[in-house]
């Protein structure tokens, strides 16, 4: 390793550098002389050290190192090489840190020089254009001060003052922009200064600025260098990652192609397992298209049984109506007839005198007893069964285990029976019961075994009734009575669940008797028929006891009156020993039949015995029957068949084919006629049909109608047997236990015989049905052919009879019959012979023949070459293919028409065909557009049909070959309609669809497509490409989107399938309009119905410029550009739109844009509605009729029931009546004395209002306008709304119409989607509008309004707020509404005015928002009261008395008021107010205070009624108060109060009234005393007259003119009252009248009498007289004397005086 020494000095140079550096790489400013005049400028050594430093900077600190061997004496310091690197990389570092900074820092230096220049430049123009104003201003000024002297020589006063004012205005103007120019001078000065010192500075700084740059160019050199590094180094490394790369990229190549390998593997491997799947599959499908087919078959013949069972029952249910209808209506005559024997018997009773009563109750009584006794006597012989059933099922079950164990130690014997038994049904069945159902099979196959338990009930009811059932014996029900077990269980007994006895049920047979009594017993049950099992060592015997050979006595072919005899042996099968018993033949066959049977005793198990059976015919039909017989172990029958002669005919083969014959050859085949009957009979043939395709038809309808007939004559026989089976139940259901014991006792192969007997006869008559119904068919068919056949007969007959066409066939014999067929003409000949019998029980034959007869040995297999649709201008080929049948070589020439010969052509024109091999020729067409007038007759014009007819000729052979080549030509063009389109002004901002139309004109499909489009232009659907179909016309839609404003015109190319093309010429013009909307299209959000969604967007002014060079200008096509300016629009918006835009008019400035706002609210139609409110009253009415109906009915019933019971109650009286006179006659009610019930008149339905004529408002609009709302599905509406352009300003052109360009016109599309609401009033019919009505001030309403959610979502709901001053509340807050469910919503009015209120309530759901407007009208309410003043007076009443007194409170407003009326007596605040001072004391000149003396008994002597209650609008009340004192006293008084609603007062009532202990009173003088009452009661003095004081002031006014007199007035009344025992009145006088007259006073009237109730005014009057002194005021005493119930005598004082005016 080098080492490397340093000097100390380099050291520390490097250390001084390290520290200059970091002084400089702090971020100083410019020195502020540069902005500051005052400081200094700097001085060179600054420059000098910056420039050293820069110096020291460049060079290479680590130059000077030398070696340390030089310097041993001074401090050595070793350096690593990784140092000096370090030191050098550090440096440079140093060095490009101080370039950039003294780069910055000249940079800033320049950027100062630059903004002085510019400040020193804006002041030079500002001072040059101050100088300019004060020329002008001095300019100004002597102009001024010339017109002032000019003015002042024309002493102009008022021009002279306002020139001199303008003249000061200039001075002082002109005094102000001098200022200015020192100003700016002196600023420019400075500002020059300062650029001069920063030009200085730039001039010291010129030599650092050289070795800045040269210092940056070398720095940028070494930059370049380290690039050029980096990227040598670069492209190394991309040289080794390409290298990496390739490797990579064989080696993922080596991969791919094993993976490819091993995937072809793969696929190979899968391909040839797909194979295997596929045949597989095909297998399997195979297979299973069977089974679905067979289960299709099944199905449908299960449906068609299900269609007759319902039909059937349908039938039953009619029939069983109308029983039930029979059996009501005799059950109603019998009941009628029962109530009119009560009837009578009950008058017979009452006529004997007897007690009705007792006698009906005990007729009742026997009734009932009979009922029960029936009722007994049904439920024992119910149970009865069920323990008889329950037995045999037991004993059934217990059969069942020792059969399963028999037949486990006897599987060989069983094979053996097995066999026997199925060889015998085979026997049994005949060959022509093969197609019978297979129900009738299972029948058959199940009878080879004895039926068990399960199957009693459906053997008992399939039986024919054509047979006469057997005797039925009668066997004791014994314990060890056995049953018959099948030898092999069928599929029908797998469901079976035997019968468990319960254990309650069980009994335990007694194990005591003697052998005797058991012997007995046996004994008895042979004798009385009565079977007994029969078990060895554990196994019991069930099968049949005897076999029998042969199993069917059968005698064929019977004559009438020969006697035939059949030996039968009977076999033991049982286990032991057993024996046999004759028990009886069939009813029907006793007649016939004679039995030779010899009893044989005991048989030993396989031992036999015979009966001869002798049969004697004397009818000539067939029989069928049975033998029974008895054997130990149960009951067995023979069957025995006997039928006669009949004829069975058949033919050997029904179908002949003659195959193929050339024409006039003539062939011959052979039908052989058999007949395997005992019977003869006679035959002949006829031939039905002969060569013609009609006759076809008709020939093959019988084959294919007859198995319909089968089936319908199959369903008709199963319908018959159930309804023969069903009443063969009825009939036999009395006797079922007999039934039950013969099946248990009769043998299986009985059975058998029945079962098929029964079959055969059914199908017999099947048979004869089938033949009647087939015979009519087949009339009916050749009734319907007999026209065509008549034509067919003048053509030649081809297959024909030979010389046998009838004759006699005999028993067990068979006839020859020959067909010849001798083909006159080529093709296919048919034919159909029927073979008929005398014999009415043989069924006609039908016999089918068939030929091909050929013409010559060269043929073409195909004689119409059909070349299907062909279009013009096109090749078609074909193949021809001539056979030759011929054995030697033939020479062909093949040929056109002449006319077809410039469209046809056929290859090669000659050849040769072999021997018995074929020819092929290639045909050519190709149709040309001449072909019309070419082909000529060949060719119709009007379907397009071409048949051209070839001829091939063949050498010798004169006859040609004839085939037709047939084709249909059609042409392939394609028409577009309109040939031009038009497109019209088509804005940039929008497209403009324009529908043409494509028409195949060809009956072939074919396929399109618009190709070479241009961009700006869309052709939908499926862009311009698809598929016509034959004359098929399709729309399509061409869009065009004009890209800039200019005229286009361009075409259109479609292009068919055979690359024909097709053009249309499109043109259009583009606009650009000035404005634009920043949105085309809205999409509102789901929107429930009466909710609102709303949508902004911006109309646009972005034409600020006509420059069209730079951007695209507004201009319609090529013409003007638009002028530059403010903007109007207009959005216009269609009435039926439920669209709100705001504003709809504007301007918009250039470069500015207008907000617009959209606001969509759905709603429904009002026709729809309407509609909806007809059809609710529609239904509504229906209903009210239905129910007014009902009513009706209900009203008639209740008034026949009443006339019924009046008739009823009439007819007794007439029958008392009639019993009474002559008890024999009795009279009853006839029907024509009747009365006939009054037809109820039919209510005629009310007519239902117009559809105009219901109002919005109204009930039926609302309920109509929920109901809709609830079955709304759903909307989607598209709108489209117009916005037109004008280049105006519309606020100043307010009154005049602005010119809008119809060009222009933008567009806005509406996507508006309307939904259910999810949420609904229900409440008030379902109105969104809540009416408090008017409510009084101070009062509150509380209105429920009830929601319903209606969607399948819980809701939450949300509410807005009303104002807080308001009037409404919302008292009740729901928050989750589940689906279906209702809330309800509280919501109170309580107004403070008397105005009206509006607001609205907003309920929001997460899907929509419910408006609820509510309305309320406050009224301030007022009573007026019927009393005048306020003052009620009662008058004068006897204490202890009392009196009352009314008065009205009316409601002069609109709404309910309620009121209350108190007493002030009685008002809480009375004990305060009694503790003030009284008003004769208090300083107080009037008191508020109107309660006056009271009763002493602490009773109010005021009494109101009512107190308190509620007045309707413009209704009043009446108010009665009652005046009750209880002393005597004339300052009773209270107050009465009305306030409204406990808050209001609204009326102020005093009462008055005064009270006297007797019934004369005085009143009208002035008061002596205080109206206030002491709480000590005065002592009164009796005396015979009680004297009382009045005082009356006198006060007479003297003027100077006259003496006006003073007049006062009294009042005498007497009180009415119905306390004392007298009504008469009083009487009052005066004494010493003569003295009152002669001191001035008048009295009138001095005495006079006063009536109960009533009152006399007395009048004084005082004139002073002569001699008076008017300065002294006079008193008079006079004495007023009443006289009531008791005298009281008035002092009264007459103060006199005399007032001077």
């Amino acid at each position: 390793m080098d080492v490397v020494a340093i000097s100390d000095d380099e050291l520390e140079e490097s250390n001084m550098i390290c520290d200059d550096l970091s002084l400089l790489e702090e971020d100083e400013p410019l020195p502020d002389y540069l902005w500051a005049q005052d400081e200094d400028v700097p001085g060179d050594n600054e420059l000098i050290t910056e420039y050293a430093v820069q110096t020291i900077h460049s060079e290479d600190p680590c130059d000077e190192i030398s070696d340390s061997s030089e310097n041993d004496s001074s401090c050595q310091s070793e350096v690593h090489p990784d140092q000096r690197d370090q030191i050098k990389k550090n440096t440079r570092r140093l060095n490009k840190v101080n370039i950039f900074r003294f780069r910055k820092k000249l940079n800033q230096l320049d950027s100062m020089q630059k903004e002085k220049e510019l400040i020193i430049e804006k002041f030079r123009e500002e001072l040059t254009a101050c100088r300019q104003r004060i020329e002008v201003l001095e300019q100004q000024k002597s102009a001024a001060e010339m017109d002032i002297q000019t003015e002042q020589e024309n002493n102009n006063t008022a021009a002279l003052f306002r020139l001199r004012a303008l003249h000061k205005r200039l001075c002082a103007d002109l005094v102000n922009e001098q200022d200015v120019e020192s100003q700016v001078a002196v600023i420019l000065q400075e500002n020059e200064c300062d650029l001069w010192h920063i030009e200085v500075e730039q001039g010291k700084f010129t030599s650092l600025r050289e070795k800045l740059q040269q210092d940056e160019e070398e720095l940028e050199r070494q930059r370049k260098d380290l690039a050029d590094q980096r990227i040598q180094k670069e492209k190394g490394f991309q040289i080794v990652a390409e290298h990496k790369r390739q490797k990579e990229k064989l080696q993922e190549i080596r991969t791919l192609k094993e993976r490819e390998q091993r995937y072809r593997k793969a696929m190979e491997d899968a391909q040839r397992n797909h194979e295997k799947a596929v045949q597989f599959l095909k297998e399997t499908m195979t297979r299973v298209r069977e089974k679905e087919t067979e289960k299709e078959m099944k199905s449908r013949e299960e449906m068609e049984k299900r269609m007759q069972a319902v039909l059937t029952l349908k039938n039953n249910i009619s029939a069983n109506r109308e029983n039930l209808r029979v059996i009501e209506a005799r059950n109603k005559a019998k009941a009628t007839m029962m109530k009119k024997q009560d009837m009578l018997e009950k008058d017979n009773v009452l006529s004997r005198g007897e007690d009705a009563t007792k006698f009906m109750i005990h007729q009742r009584r026997l009734q009932e007893f009979e009922i029960k006794k029936q009722e007994f006597e049904e439920k024992q012989r119910i149970r009865k069964q069920e323990i008889i059933s329950r037995l045999l099922q037991e004993e059934a079950n217990q059969g069942k285990k020792l059969s399963s164990s028999i037949r486990e130690n006897n599987k060989q014997k069983q094979s053996k029976l097995r066999s026997k038994t199925i060889h015998y049904i085979e026997s049994v069945i005949p060959a022509d019961q093969e197609n019978e159902p297979e129900i009738t099979k299972s029948k058959k196959w199940r009878s080879v075994s004895s039926l068990s338990s399960d199957e009693d009930d459906s053997t008992t009811g399939q039986q024919s009734p054509s047979v006469v059932p057997e005797k039925a014996y009668h066997t004791e029900e014994v314990d060890s009575e056995t049953f018959a077990q099948p030898e092999f269980m069928g599929l029908w007994n797998e469901d079976h669940k035997p019968y468990k006895v319960p254990k309650e049920e069980t009994e335990v047979k007694p194990l005591w008797g003697s052998n005797m009594e058991i012997m007995a017993e046996t004994r008895s049950k042979i004798q009385n028929g009565t079977t007994q099992k029969q078990a060895v060592s554990g196994h019991e015997y069930k099968g049949c006891p005897f076999y029998y050979k042969p199993n069917v006595i059968h005698f064929k072919d019977l004559e009438v009156g020969k006697v035939y005899k059949k030996k039968v042996t009977l076999t033991n099968a049982s286990y032991t020993i057993n024996f046999c018993k004759l028990v009886d033949v069939s009813p029907h066959l006793k007649d016939f039949i004679s039995i030779q049977f010899d009893p044989p005793g005991q048989l030993s198990a396989g031992m036999s015995c015979e009966v001869t059976v002798t049969f004697t015919p004397m009818v000539n039909e067939d029989l069928e029957g049975e033998v029974m017989f008895l054997a130990k172990t149960g009951a067995f029958s023979i069957p025995v068949k006997c039928t006669t002669k009949k004829c069975e005919l058949s033919v050997e083969k029904e179908r002949m084919d003659f195959g193929t014959q050339v024409v006039g050859e003539t062939i011959t085949q052979i039908i052989t006629l058999t007949n395997r009957g005992a019977l003869g009979t006679r035959f002949s043939i006829r031939t039905i049909t002969q060569d013609n395709g009609a006759h076809t038809a008709v020939q093959e309808m019988p084959s294919e109608a007859s198995p319909r007939l089968d089936d319908s004559v199959s369903k008709d026989k199963d319908t018959d047997l159930r309804a023969e089976s069903g009443n063969h139940d009825e009939i036999e259901k009395p006797k079922s236990r007999q039934t039950k014991s013969v099946c248990e006792s009769t043998s299986p192969r009985s059975i058998d015989t029945q079962e098929a007997r029964s079959v055969e006869v059914e199908t017999s008559v099947g048979i004869e049905r089938v033949s009647k119904e087939h015979s009519t068919l087949h009339e009916d068919s050749l009734n319907e052919v007999e026209q065509p056949q008549v034509e067919s007969e003048e053509e030649l007959i081809e297959i024909k009879l030979g010389e046998v066409t009838g004759g006699e066939i005999g028993p067990f014999t068979s006839v020859k019959i020959p067909i010849i067929f001798a083909p006159t003409f080529p093709g296919t000949a048919h034919a159909l012979f029927e073979v008929s019998f005398d014999d009415p029980n043989s069924k006609q034959i039908s016999v089918t023949a068939i030929g091909t007869a050929v013409d010559v040995p060269v043929y073409v297999s195909n004689s119409n070459i059909d070349l299907k649709i062909c279009t013009y201008d096109r090749l078609y080929q074909d193949s021809i293919v001539v056979k030759n049948r011929a054995t030697t070589a033939l020479r062909l020439k093949f040929e056109v028409c002449k006319e077809l010969k410039n469209h046809m052509e056929l290859l090669p024109k000659t050849g040769f065909i072999q021997a018995q091999s074929s020819f092929s020729v290639q045909l050519k067409f190709i149709p040309r557009l001449s072909l019309l007038q070419d082909a000529g007759a060949y060719f119709d014009k009007e379907t397009g049909v071409l048949e051209a007819p070839m001829t091939i000729s063949v050498a010798d052979q004169t006859r040609p070959i004839h085939f037709t080549v047939s084709a249909v030509i059609t042409t392939s063009d394609l028409e577009i309609s309109p040939a031009v389109v038009d497109f019209g002004y088509c804005t940039i901002y929008e497209a403009v669809r324009s529908s043409i139309q494509l028409t195949n004109k060809s009956i072939l499909p074919q396929e399109y497509g618009f190709v070479g489009i241009p961009e700006y232009v869309e052709i939908q659907p499926a862009d311009g490409f698809g598929t016509l179909l034959p004359l098929e016309t399709v729309t399509l839609d061409v869009i065009f989107r004009a890209a800039k404003a200019k005229e286009y015109a361009f075409e259109l190319t479609c292009k068919s399938a055979i690359n024909r093309q097709f053009r249309i010429s499109c043109k259009a013009v583009g606009v650009h309009p000035p404005l634009e909307l920043s949105h085309s299209l809205i999409q509102f959000p789901a929107t429930a119905l009466n909710d609102i969604s709303t949508a902004t967007l911006y109309v646009i002014n972005s034409h600020t410029s006509r420059n069209e060079f730079t951007h695209p200008v507004p201009r319609i096509g090529g013409g003007d550009i638009a002028p530059v300016g403010p903007t109007s629009f207009e959005i216009h918006v269609p009435d039926d739109v439920p669209v709100t835009v705001s504003p709809s008019v504007g301007t918009v400035l250039p470069g500015e844009r207008c907000l617009i706002q959209v606001s969509y609210r759905p709603t429904l139609s009002d026709r729809e509605i309407r509609e909806e409110a007809l059809r609710l009253l529609s239904k509504a009415n229906e209903a009210k009729a239905l129910l007014e109906k009902k009513t009706t009915v209900s009203t008639e019933s209740e008034v026949q029931g009443k006339r019924e019971k009046r008739d009823l109650s009439a007819n007794k009286e007439r029958r008392k009546q009639a019993s009474s006179t002559k008890r024999e006659k009795k009279q009853l009610p006839s029907p024509k004395q009747k009365e006939k019930t009054p037809k109820a008149p039919e209510t005629v339905p009310p007519e239902l209002p117009g559809i105009q004529d219901i109002k919005v408002n109204s009930d039926e609009y609302v309920a109509a306008q929920t109901s809709v709302y609830r079955r709304f599905a759903g909307t989607l509406e598209k709108y489209i709304i117009p916005c037109f352009i004008a280049s105006c300003d519309i606020s100043k052109r307010k009154d005049q119409e602005l010119n809008f360009s119809p060009y222009n016109t933008l567009f806005l599309e509406l996507h508006c989607p309307a939904i259910t609401p999810p949420l609904l009033v229900t409440s008030d019919n379902g109105r969104h509008h809540v009416d408090f009505g008017e409510v009084a001030t101070g009062q509150r309403v509380v209105r429920r309004v009830t929601l319903q959610n209606i969607s399948l979502e819980p809701l939450e709901l949300g509410f807005s707020i009303f104002n807080p001053c308001g009037p409404f509340v919302l008292l009740n807050i729901v928050k989750t509404v589940e689906p279906g469910a209702s809330c309800f919503l509280l919501i109170a009015f309580s107004p403070c005015e008397n105005k009206t209120f509006f607001e609205t309530l907003e309920v929001r759901s997460p899907r929509a928002t419910l408006t609820l407007g509510l309305k309320g009208k406050g009224i301030a309410p007022s009573v007026s009261c019927s009393l005048d003043g306020g003052i009620m007076d009662m008058g004068y009443v006897l204490s202890k008395d009392s009196v009352t007194s009314t008065f009205q409170l009316q409601n002069t407003s609109t709404v309910p008021v309620n009121y209350s009326v108190n007493l002030g007596s009685l008002s809480v605040n009375r004990y305060s107010e009694l503790q003030k001072l009284p008003r004769f004391l208090s300083c107080q000149k009037k008191s508020s205070d109107l309660v006056g003396t009271q009763n002493y008994n602490g009773l109010s002597v005021f009494g109101v009624c009512p107190v308190e209650g509620t007045i309707d609008p413009e209704k009043s009340h009446e108010i009665t108060v009652t005046f009750s004192p209880d002393h005597e006293s004339v300052h009773y008084s209270d107050s009465l109060t009305v306030e409204l609603y406990g808050k209001h007062t609204v009326h102020t009532i005093q009462l008055k009234g005064a009270s006297r202990d007797h019934i004369m009173y005085v009143e009208g003088g002035d008061p002596m005393d205080v109206p206030v009452e002491s709480l000590g009661i005065i002592p009164e003095y009796e005396g015979d007259e009680q004297t009382k004081t009045l005082l009356l002031t006198f006060r007479c006014i003297q003027t100077e003119a006259d003496l006006k007199p003073a007049v006062r007035d009294l009042r005498v009344g007497c009180i009415r009252t119905t306390a004392l025992a007298t009504k008469k009145g009083g009487e009052f006088f005066w004494d010493n009248v003569q003295l009152l007259q002669q001191k001035g006073f008048t009295i009138e009237p001095v005495k006079s009498a006063v009536d109960a109730g009533q009152h006399k005014t007395v009048s004084l009057r005082w004139v002073p007289p002569a001699g008076y002194d008017p300065s002294k005021p006079g008193t008079t005493m006079a004495k007023l004397t009443l006289k009531g119930d008791i005298t009281e005598s008035y002092q009264v004082i007459l103060a006199t005086q005399v007032v001077s005016v």
